[in-house]
């Protein structure tokens, strides 16, 4: 399909939900080597709440439905990274109002907004070994993609290319928010843990638009 409807939205949250839930451990294990260990059980109750909480809406619009799943997650897991994938899920949903279906145009503004999100709320810059440095890279290969009309599919898919490299960066990086920055040098060689959570995000995108 080269667009997201309403009606794709619970089904992509319950994909989130599920394969959160299939990564737990991978996420607790790259967590616990500069961080407190807490990202994957975050991530999958987060996102078990988002799915809950979109699923029982009825008839609700996009808008809604995103901004739905960032209250949810927001509630869930109240920690850092709960906090930025809430705020970056409810400022996406601005810029899908009044939309039917989201294509390779509207979903590039989403990312960006989902990024601009997350980057204020964190009060954090590129460079600085969080998930900003990989959300940038899907933002701007998303925005290339709508400036050429490439199927969503195509577009998603190009975006997840750049976020895995992106994530390759992030090892030579030294971390400098949150219990990874106390580790400074030592963090340095580490795959940056949410980076990572961008990466599954975007991935799982990609392959559910494919699917449907």
């Amino acid at each position: 399909m080269d667009y997201f409807t309403s009606s794709n939205i619970p089904a992509l949250f319950e994909r989130f939900s599920l394969v959160f839930a299939e990564q737990k451990e991978a996420l607790i294990e790259l967590d616990s080597k500069v961080g407190d260990s807490d990202l994957g059980l975050t991530m999958a109750k987060g996102f078990a709440a988002a799915a809950a909480a979109v699923l029982e809406l009825e008839n609700a619009d996009i808008e809604t439905q995103f901004k739905t799943a960032g209250v949810a997650i927001a509630r869930a897991a109240p920690s850092t990274m709960g906090t930025l994938m809430a705020t970056g899920f409810m400022r996406g949903s601005g810029v899908t109002k009044g939309c039917e279906t989201l294509g390779t145009v509207k979903l590039a503004e989403f990312w960006v907004a989902f990024r601009d999100g997350v980057a204020q709320r964190g009060r954090v810059q590129l460079g600085d070994k969080t998930v900003v440095d990989v959300l940038h890279p899907i933002a701007e290969t998303m925005m290339i993609q709508a400036k050429t009309d490439t199927a969503l599919p195509d577009a998603l898919n190009s975006a997840y290319v750049s976020a895995v490299e992106a994530l390759e960066v992030t090892k030579g990086l030294v971390a400098q928010h949150g219990k990874a920055a106390a580790f400074q040098e030592k963090s340095r060689g580490v795959q940056d843990a949410g980076s990572t959570v961008a990466v599954i995000l975007v991935k799982t995108m990609a392959d559910f638009i494919c699917e449907v």
